[in-house]
C-alpha cells in the first residue's frame, strides 16, 4: 500500500459564532491542509498517483477559502469555520474530485497554527 501526501496553505479570517472567547472576535490563520490518499498499485511509470493532480484538485477547492472571511463563504456561513469543519469540509470536497481515480482519500488536516490542527478521517 502506498500513502501519498500533499500539503497546501491557504490564508483567511474567520469568527467562532457562539465561542465566548477571543476566537469569537474575527482574526486570521495561515492554514496549512495536508492531505492524505492511499493507493494499492503503481501505474505503468511507477506512480501509485501524480502529486500534480492531487494538488491541483486541491488548490481547485483552497481557491475558494483564500484570502476571504471563511464565515462567509458557503457553507461556513451556516457551520463554524473551525478547523473541525474546515478538515470534513474538504474532505467532503476532495472525496468528489477524486471518484473514480485509483486513489482512496483516507485524511485531511486542517492546521490553524504550528501547534495546532485537526486531523478528519472517517472510520
Amino acid at each position: 500500500m502506498y500513502e501519498i501526501t500533499v500539503e497546501k496553505h491557504f490564508d483567511a479570517a474567520h469568527y467562532l459564532r457562539g465561542y465566548q472567547g477571543k476566537c469569537e472576535a474575527m482574526h486570521g490563520h495561515r492554514y496549512r491542509v495536508v492531505v492524505k490518499v492511499k493507493a494499492s498499485e503503481l501505474n505503468d511509470i511507477g506512480l501509485a498517483y501524480d502529486f500534480t493532480d492531487l494538488k491541483r484538485h486541491l488548490n481547485d477547492i483552497l481557491a475558494r477559502y483564500d484570502h476571504t472571511c471563511l464565515n462567509d463563504v458557503p457553507p461556513f456561513d451556516k457551520i463554524n469555520p473551525s478547523a473541525e469543519n474546515i478538515a470534513t469540509t474538504i474532505y467532503n470536497e476532495l472525496k468528489e474530485k477524486l471518484a473514480g481515480e485509483p486513489v482512496t482519500l483516507t485524511a485531511v488536516e486542517a492546521w490553524e497554527a504550528p501547534e495546532q490542527g485537526v486531523t478528519y478521517h472517517p472510520d
